[in-house]
C-alpha cells in the first residue's frame, strides 16, 4: 500500500469520484479489494450500507482504523475473504460494487465480473477505477512514479472486454483523475 500521504494526494476528493461514477444516496454497495479503506468512508456516507472486503487482514485492520478515526459509521461490514467468493459474503443483491485501483491485478476478470454479475440487482451498478495505459514513469505522485507496473495497466477497451465477457454492459467512462478512469458498467434487467 502507499505511503502516508499518498492517498491525499492522489485523491484529495474521494466523494467527487464516487459520485462521478455514479455512486447514489440510498444505495447497498459493496467496496471490493477495499484495501485501506480510502474509499469505504466516502461510500458510507451516501450509501444505506457498505460491505468492505479484501482478502488482506492487516489492511483491513487499516481501513477499520481509518473509518473510526473519521467518527465510525455504523452502515459499513468488513469482512476478510477472496473477491471471487462475493456471492457467497451477501444475504441480498445490491445495487453498487465498486473496485478501485485494483482491477489491473486480477488474475481472472471474466470470473470476477461473473461474480460481480450475480450480486447486482437489475440495474445495478459495477464501477472500476482504474489506472490509465500510461507509462508508471508519467503517473508522478508526490514526486516518484506511482501505480502498477506499465505492463498491468489496462485500455478502457481491455478493461470492457473483460467486464462485458462477464455478462454486464458497458455504461460510460469517467476521467476521475488525471491517472485514473472509471468504467461503469450496468446489470440488464
Amino acid at each position: 500500500m502507499p505511503d502516508p500521504g499518498w492517498w491525499e494526494a492522489l485523491w484529495p476528493d474521494p466523494a467527487r469520484v464516487l459520485r462521478d461514477i455514479g455512486v447514489t444516496s440510498g444505495s447497498d454497495v459493496v467496496d471490493l479489494c477495499c484495501g485501506d479503506g480510502w474509499f469505504t468512508f466516502p461510500l458510507s456516507r451516501p450509501a444505506r450500507s457498505v460491505v468492505a472486503i479484501d482478502i488482506d487482514a492487516a489492511l483491513l485492520e487499516m481501513a477499520k482504523i481509518r473509518m473510526a478515526e473519521r467518527g465510525g459509521a455504523p452502515n459499513c461490514t468488513f469482512i476478510e475473504a477472496d473477491a471471487y467468493e462475493i456471492v457467497g459474503l451477501l444475504n441480498a443483491p445490491v445495487d453498487y460494487v465498486l473496485l478501485a485501483n485494483a482491477f489491473h491485478g486480477v488474475p481472472d476478470r471474466p470470473r470476477l465480473a461473473e461474480a460481480v454479475h450475480d450480486v447486482l440487482r437489475p440495474g445495478g451498478l459495477f464501477g472500476i477505477v482504474n489506472w490509465h495505459a500510461t507509462p508508471r514513469e508519467q503517473t508522478p505522485v508526490l514526486g516518484q512514479p506511482r501505480g502498477p507496473a506499465t505492463e498491468l495497466r489496462m485500455t478502457l477497451e481491455q478493461t470492457i472486454a473483460s467486464v462485458e465477457s462477464g455478462g454486464l454492459k458497458f455504461s460510460k467512462n469517467v476521467d476521475v483523475s488525471p491517472y485514473h478512469y472509471g468504467a461503469v458498467f450496468e446489470r440488464l434487467r
